[in-house]
């Protein structure tokens, strides 16, 4: 008796995201001969959100929040009850390549941004596996937008279903529009090193210039008074 064998592909379009089954080679044999069964294999869209469509998902579907970030910016602010899984985690390998990166890297964007030395964490994907199931709702979020990309396709690839990110991260967020905990805004968290000093430099000397133009400008006398090196006897 010959084998029959069949194929066939199922798709459908929702208008919030897009959902692929695709049903895998089955085959069916003689009598006697076991039976090969099919597989089925999902694929969700990840879906962007802006910072008021992610307080709905939270609100009214169930999304629990998942912060990508690395542990410094997580630290420094973070939506509140959200759950913790960094995308990269800091480099401390000693081999002599990872050991001049890592030089390079503190001496300058360590040093003017305040950027860790990190790496991709190759736990990640089972870290988010221990704390949800695969039908969990989850809204990813980082500082820029890129990471929880990145992390929406690992888990995407993993099996999860419904994952949808903050379209250009934290630093969009507006000051109030979550709960938050840390040392500063959401939208600032990314801000550190050298560049934040230099910032506030230049608001002191911006602030010391208009004083002095104000001075001149209403107080000239006075002003060509200080200015005049009288010699002393």
């Amino acid at each position: 008796m010959a084998g029959i064998c069949s194929s066939s592909t199922l798709s459908f379009v929702s208008n919030f995201r897009t959902s692929w089954l695709v049903e895998t080679h089955s085959r069916r044999t003689i009598p006697g001969k076991p039976l090969h069964r099919r597989n089925l294999n999902i694929k969700a869209e990840v879906t962007y959100v802006n910072a008021d469509e992610a307080k709905k998902l939270i609100a009214v579907e169930g999304y629990a929040i998942l912060d990508v970030r690395d542990n410094s910016q997580y630290n420094r602010a973070h939506i509140k009850s959200c759950y913790h899984v960094p995308l990269f985690v800091e480099n401390q390998d000693n081999d002599f390549g990872t050991i001049i990166k890592r030089t390079v890297h503190n001496n300058f964007s360590g040093l003017f941004f305040g950027l860790p030395f990190t790496k991709l964490n190759p736990d990640f994907v089972q870290s988010v596996k221990s704390q949800f199931s695969p039908e969990s709702k989850l809204l990813l979020v980082c500082q820029e937008g890129l990471r929880s990309s990145a992390a929406a396709n690992q888990l995407d690839q993993a099996g999860f279903q419904s994952i949808a990110c903050i379209t250009s991260g934290l630093q969009k967020v507006k000051p109030g529009t979550f709960d938050s905990v840390g040392t500063t805004e959401l939208q600032d968290a990314g801000k550190a090193g050298l560049i934040t000093v230099q910032g506030k430099i230049s608001a002191v000397l911006g602030t010391a210039l208009v004083c002095a133009y104000l001075f001149i400008t209403f107080f000239p006398e006075q002003a060509e008074k200080l200015l005049q090196f009288a010699p002393t006897s």
